[in-house]
């Protein structure tokens, strides 16, 4: 037997840990989509639409509550084992106010207490503080008393010990974080006086006693929250008899309006009968509710309030951001909608045409790299064509005998040229400078053409100032689920936005697969540039700038071969978004040029950055939304948006089908690739950003193909006109 050598140990774990690392492309939106939900998650339990509990408790009977507790004062102690209760003394009033602070009411209150120098108790609930401490530190600073009221307002009867626990402390947290103290003090929410305390409700204030709380009800109610009237809120708050009492008011809630204007006649009036208005522990000559906290509780209440914030501020971004992406996404299908309908309409109408016919033989190029699989299909689809043709394969350093299979057809007027592996931008211009005509069609090795594809896609050629057309690339192999996606949006969101942008006049890309470029116009440009991963994208915005019009052929009509993995469709549409933003940012200085140059970077520019990059990238938002909503609701609202939105999408899709006499069966999937398909798109644009921001170099990545369109089934053309070309240089 022979011997192996063996790797160290500490070999075998940087490769068991290479192996096991997450790649950053999945690892990074993973990361931003977990601190989105968080996000959301925490907002949504600070506003109450996470763990609420809205059941209120019937009243029970009252057989194992202490007489003296049923008969006794509105506040009660049961800390230590004690069963006690107090009452205020006479001539003296505590106004409380629950389930503050508002934005809106709390300082209005705030400022009639301080304009009649009254004090107050305000019982505060978490999800309230936590949003607007600055409320809650101003009641400190101006000499009020704070006090619990749970962190989202339950019927504690029906919470167990640990979620009442939960919901104190949660609550002290976010007093903690606010102003820098504690409480004792606490109400239950849906309290009412001391004699309605029952068998459901005396066994929690006992436990809220263990617990080191001093529970507060009330004397008289003044009901403020049925806004019944400024002097009936005036009545019901005032005690009988000059006696002391604790009054139950409302902060927030809904329009306190009526509170506020009665507070301001309540407290002077009652002042001129002698009585004061005072917290709570100085009304019972107590020590202040209040304690000071020091070290990490103050660091872990500051944490909370600032993660709170930061939620609110983030889904307000989020808001922002969904709004932005609803307007674009509108904006885009009813610009859609309608440029495209004008550009059918004018360009089928009876007698349209671009100019004298174009007859004159082309030159199309083939770069091929790898395509020992297509390539015949590709080469054979040409000599179809109903326009005479002269083809230049430039085969760019392929390894799989590409170029052999070629030259082995030994087909008329098609040439070979051959080159060390350079890239597709050196190969067209390769091919260019061996071009016999004064028209280039360009072509994909993976792409066959239609007999009248090369005839319909010169024939703008008419015009002098076009130079250069888009085709229209369609997907051959459409029959996976992958497949049926992409022929969806190369049909609505390729060849739908095409139209657009044709009568806008800033088409961003002739496609690979499929385009023609007047050879005078890409040589005052230099050719086809490799300064990005996108030289279509790049050498269109080119043409634009130095003053040409790119137009859009529909009946030039091109099969190509769609990735049929997920790995590969990922590949190639980072390629595609990494290499959008490159020719986005080097043909910037558009947006301050003047003439053509300055109309396409003012016009087209924006529009590309916008329907291309941004929208794209805000576009899994909607889903986002849609699956909180349904997990937290407003669940029926939400479904109506999202609904809406899918509504949308699926008009531009069936009319940009009928556009292109597609038949309708494929829009079935289009549900399915809104919720999955937008989630890889925007994975792939979130990973080019990345690679932008980071000044990361993506290499091209070739696509592995099967070869599995093939020719369309037709008979050449009699009169088929197949010309040869000059000597390869």
């Amino acid at each position: 037997m022979g011997s192996r050598t063996r790797r160290p140990r500490a070999a075998n774990r940087a490769a068991d840990g290479a192996r096991r690392r997450v790649p950053m492309r999945l690892l990074l939106p993973t990361l931003v989509l977990a601190a989105l939900m968080a996000m959301l998650m925490l907002r949504g339990f600070v506003h109450s639409e996470i763990l609420a509990d809205h059941r209120i408790q019937p009243e029970a009977s009252t057989d194992k509550v202490p007489e003296k507790i049923l008969e006794g004062g509105p506040v009660i102690d049961t800390r230590s084992g004690r069963t006690a209760s107090m009452r205020v003394p006479d001539h003296q009033l505590v106004l409380t106010f629950d389930d503050g602070p508002d934005p809106t009411w709390t300082p209005k209150v705030l400022d009639v207490l301080k304009k009649h120098d009254a004090h107050a108790v305000f019982f505060v609930t978490g999800t309230m503080a936590s949003r607007y401490p600055d409320l809650v530190k101003r009641m400190v600073d101006e000499g009020h008393e704070v006090g619990l009221h749970t962190f989202n307002h339950p019927d504690l009867s029906y919470q167990s010990e640990r979620r009442i626990d939960w919901e104190l402390s949660t609550n002290q947290l976010a007093i903690t974080g606010a102003a820098g103290i504690r409480t004792s003090l606490f109400r239950p929410p849906y309290s009412s006086f001391a004699d309605a305390m029952d068998d459901k409700s005396w066994p929690v204030t006992r436990y809220i006693g263990s617990r080191g709380y001093i529970t507060v009800v009330n004397d008289t109610d003044s009901e403020d929250w049925k806004k019944p009237g400024v002097e009936e809120i005036i009545r019901r708050a005032t005690p009988k008899d000059g006696k002391g009492a604790i009054v139950l008011m409302h902060d927030s809630g809904g329009d306190r309006h009526q509170t506020v204007q009665a507070l301001d006649s309540f407290l002077p009036g009652l002042q001129a009968e002698g009585y004061k208005f005072q917290n709570l522990t100085e009304a019972l000559g107590a020590p202040s509710a209040h304690t000071r906290v020091t070290g990490s509780e103050l660091w872990k209440g500051k944490a909370w309030i600032f993660l709170v914030q930061a939620s609110e501020e983030a889904t307000g971004v989020l808001a922002v951001c969904l709004a932005i992406i609803g307007g674009l996404v509108i904006t885009r299908f009813v610009l859609m909608l309608v440029l495209s309908g004008a550009h059918a309409r004018r360009v089928r109408r009876r007698g349209f045409g671009w100019g004298p016919s174009v007859t004159e033989p082309v030159t199309v190029l083939v770069p091929a790299y790898n395509e020992a699989k297509c390539i015949e299909n590709t080469v054979r689809s040409l000599m179809a064509s109903e326009h005479p043709v002269e083809v230049i394969v430039i085969d760019d350093g392929s390894s799989d005998g590409t170029a052999r299979i070629v030259e082995d057809l030994r087909l008329p007027g098609v040439r070979v040229v051959r080159q060390h592996n350079a890239g597709k931008p050196a190969a067209l211009n390769r091919g260019l400078a061996n071009a016999s005509h004064d028209i280039i069609v360009m072509m994909d090795g993976d792409t066959v053409f239609e007999p009248a594809t090369v005839r319909e896609l010169v024939q703008p050629f008419g015009d002098p100032k076009v130079g250069a057309v888009a085709g229209n690339a369609k997907v051959g192999n459409r029959d996976s689920l992958i497949g049926a996606w992409q022929h969806i949006e190369y049909v609505m969101g390729f060849n739908l936005d095409r139209r657009m942008y044709d009568m806008l006049r800033c088409m961003p890309t002739i496609p690979g697969a499929v385009g023609a470029f007047r050879r005078s116009a890409l040589e005052r440009i230099g050719g086809m540039s490799d300064d990005t991963l996108a030289e279509d994208t790049d050498v269109t915005m080119a043409l634009h700038r130095d003053g040409w019009r790119v137009v859009y052929a529909e009946n030039a009509r091109a099969w190509t071969e769609a990735p049929e993995s997920v790995q590969q469709l990922w590949s190639q549409r980072y390629r595609w978004s990494y290499g959008t933003m490159q020719a986005i940012w080097k043909h910037r200085r558009a947006l301050v040029d003047k003439g053509p140059s300055g109309r396409f970077g003012r016009v087209g520019l924006p529009l590309v950055s916008l329907f291309m990059v941004v929208a794209p990238l805000l576009a899994p938002l909607i889903d986002v939304f849609l699956l909180y909503g349904l997990l937290f609701g407003p669940t029926e609202k939400t479904v109506v948006a999202w609904l809406g939105v899918l509504a949308i999408q699926a008009v531009c899709a069936a009319y940009a089908f009928r556009l292109d006499r597609e038949r309708m069966t494929h829009l079935i999937s289009l549900p399915l690739q809104q919720i999955l398909y937008r989630q890889l798109m925007y994975v792939v644009l979130l990973q080019s950003w990345i690679t932008a921001l980071t000044g990361g170099r993506l290499r091209w990545q070739k696509l592995r193909r099967t070869g599995g369109v093939s020719a369309p089934p037709f008979e050449p053309h009699q009169d088929l006109q197949v010309l040869g070309g000059r000597p390869v240089r």
